[in-house]
């Protein structure tokens, strides 16, 4: 949710700027801006809509200077709009903002009675006229920006860039990540390192209310006391080539694609060469736990659904699962011999990271599945379990959910193996399972043509439903999610015994179907609510392997054939369905696949 950049450079920074704004597209913008100060004057240019539109007014407006701060608007306080776009200007200052200034409205009123007036909707303005009012009572750039700082109340990250000052931004952050990057004779600032990664692998991470001083002859940064802090400069190592498209037309399809490779690191990250599963220092003692909360938002939340089947049934160990938003306000207890698990793709996710807060000094130990090990999340678990997904800039999570999901049995297997629930022939035949996976996702992808044509059809629909029982009621929620994401048709899912409780007035004959059934223990049971719809004229598709395909009988609309596998990592295969049929969906109506409209990647905002 919005990205900022910048640069204190040796060469032209306008194109610089850009080019790691694009890489911040995946966080979703509808406005986009940039400022530089040449000669020692500010200046700025803005545009709604796309990058495209920036470069464009930069052909015509061209804007020189190699200092310069840039940011892409996800609109929250007012509209998508030039006038609302960042970087936003008082006088002398720019300033660019990720977050929400939550006491705008009382500094707005404090504003005005000194007699300031406002130009835009947005709480970011109150930030640089405020900081230009003190620059206006004689204090300097920095102590002007600190000042500020001090008053705001919220979640936010901050570049100031300063009138006459070529050699400066002041940086700062209070919930929303930001770091600096360290080059040679020249310094950078970003939304996180995949802003970055062009310009330096060398990155220090601003902790939680650090303030930050950057030339290019390094940084200054200071903790939310004012005292001088020593934060570590760490090499990361992002490959460039995963951040573009590899001749797929659109970075979801290139991430379906990578799901094979990146669950074969998953698995080669956690399972030893003696078949057992290992997890990073200090580790988790699973017999010293009786109960389990999970927290997540989004797809990470129905991961999460997902891996309380196999904790429940596999590990014999309770599982309590929230969305995170309403966790942390329900404020619920947490008993003694908790384990805290919160799963994030960014790490940054806000509410997450509130609700792990929350969960400090009450559960017995806070862990994290995360894709970015030195997020915010990661960084204030007592163990952070790295998925290894790889950089997704699709904002409809793909790959990230079946890492997410194979690392969740994985510590499910763990949990059932230390408490004895399970033992070692079964342990194996499980691990065997997730050894095959890899293979089984390449095959599943081997379907997508298949799925393009039902796709084809779905696409003309206006509502769709999708039914899954047991475990695979959470994926047919995922794959509800997946198609009103990228698609914008409406679609709403339940778990099959539930149709009868009310969903089924919506069927008829122009509401397809999409029922998620493997041939396994409930099927028969499914196969009833299929012929429920079928008899109301309803068009199913049926995802199922050969044999549930074989068994469903005439009358089914749309046939979806799976590979066999072991029922335990069903669920990470029928995500496959669930994402191909999403975005060929998409693809059939035209929509913006990558970046649909009001959404964004990581939400860093309540």
């Amino acid at each position: 949710m919005c990205g900022i950049v910048g640069v204190l450079g040796n060469h032209e920074v306008a194109p610089i700027l850009v080019e790691a704004l694009k890489r911040l597209e995946y966080r979703g913008y509808d406005s986009a801006g940039i400022a530089t100060v040449n000669g020692g004057a500010l200046d700025r240019r803005r545009a709604v809509g796309k990058l495209v539109n920036l470069s464009d007014k930069l052909v015509h407006e061209p804007l020189a200077g190699k200092a310069g701060i840039g940011h892409t608007r996800w609109a929250t306080h007012g509209g998508p709009s030039e006038g609302n776009a960042h970087p936003h200007r008082a006088g002398p200052v720019a300033v660019v903002h990720n977050g929400i200034v939550e006491n705008f409205r009382e500094l707005r009123g404090e504003l005005a009675e000194a007699g300031i007036g406002f130009e835009t909707e947005t709480d970011t303005e109150t930030v640089a006229l405020l900081t230009h009012h003190h620059m206006q009572q004689g204090m300097a750039p920095v102590e002007a920006a600190y000042k500020t700082i001090d008053r705001l109340e919220g979640a936010f990250a901050l570049a100031f860039l300063f009138d006459g000052q070529d050699d400066l931004i002041v940086a700062a952050r209070k919930g929303s990540p930001l770091a600096i990057g360290h080059g040679d004779g020249e310094m950078f600032v970003g939304s996180d390192a995949i802003a970055l990664a062009p310009l330096t692998d060398r990155i220090t991470y601003l902790e939680e209310g650090d303030r930050a001083v950057v030339t290019r002859q390094g940084v200054e940064i200071r903790d939310a006391n004012g005292s001088l802090a020593n934060r570590a400069v760490r090499q990361i190592q992002i490959d460039a080539a995963r951040v573009d498209k590899a001749g797929h037309k659109h970075f979801m399809a290139k991430e379906i694609a990578e799901q094979p490779g990146v669950l074969n690191t998953t698995l080669v990250n956690y399972l030893g060469t003696d078949g057992e599963i290992t997890l990073p220092d200090p580790g988790i003692d699973f017999t010293a736990i009786d109960r389990l909360t999970m927290v997540a938002c989004g797809t990470a939340y129905y991961a999460c659904l997902t891996a309380k089947y196999w904790f429940e049934q596999v590990a014999r160990l309770p599982v309590e699962v929230d969305v995170a938003s309403e966790f942390r306000y329900r404020e619920p207890p947490i008993p003694g011999r908790t384990l805290a698990l919160f799963v994030s793709q960014s790490g940054e996710t806000a509410d997450t990271l509130a609700a792990l807060r929350y969960c400090e000094g009450k559960a017995d130990k806070i862990v994290s599945v995360i894709n970015v090990p030195e997020s915010s999340i990661a960084r204030e678990s007592d163990l952070a379990l790295p998925i290894h997904a790889g950089v997704e800039v699709g904002v409809a999570s793909t790959k990230a959910f079946t890492c997410q999901l194979t690392v969740l049995l994985m510590l499910a297997l763990r949990a059932a193996r230390d408490r004895g629930a399970i033992d070692a022939d079964v342990f194996a035949d499980h691990v065997s399972a997730l050894r095959g996976l890899p293979a089984l996702m390449t095959h599943g992808i081997d379907r997508s043509a298949v799925m393009q044509a039902t796709a084809r059809k779905l696409a003309e629909a206006r509502d769709i439903l999708f039914l899954g029982r047991g475990v695979m009621y959470p994926l047919a929620l995922e794959g509800a999610l997946k198609l009103k994401e990228i698609s914008y048709i409406h679609a709403e899912a339940y778990a099959s015994g539930e149709l009868k409780h009310g969903p089924i007035a919506l069927i008829d004959k122009h509401v397809p179907v999409v029922v998620m059934a493997p041939k396994d223990g409930l099927f028969d049971k499914t196969v009833s609510n299929m012929q429920e719809v079928m008899a109301r004229k309803g068009k199913v598709v049926l995802v199922s392997n050969a044999a549930g395909i074989a068994e469903a009988g005439d009358g089914v609309w749309e046939k979806i054939a799976m590979p066999d596998c072991p029922d335990i990592v069903a669920p990470i295969l029928y995500a496959l369905p669930a994402q191909l049929l999403a975005y060929h969906t998409a693809v059939a109506k035209g929509t913006d696949v990558d970046q649909p409209r009001n959404l964004a990647k990581s939400v860093t905002v309540e």
